[in-house]
């Protein structure tokens, strides 16, 4: 059974978009519990602007999220164009 270069390059792209969306996962789910993290305690000190407060973190959330959404772009067209 030969390796040919075309299940080369398939393996490579298979492992590339595990690593991608390895590693793209980790930035996305810190970022969102540390941003969480701190509106709680900034909802502790100051209730009264909790709806300013979780709108904000929602936003920063949102933002930290499109790096995920990226990585997956990335793995997706490594699994089915590549």
């Amino acid at each position: 059974m030969d390796i040919m270069g075309a299940d080369l390059v398939k393996a490579f792209a298979c492992l590339g978009a595990g690593i991608s969306m390895g590693l793209g996962a980790i930035g996305p789910g810190v970022g969102e519990g540390f941003a969480a993290g701190k509106a709680c305690e900034a909802i502790g000190r100051n209730p009264q602007e909790a709806g300013l407060l979780t709108r904000t973190m929602l936003v920063g959330q949102a933002v930290s999220e499109s790096t995920g959404i990226y990585s997956l772009v990335i793995a997706l067209l490594l699994l089915f164009v590549v």
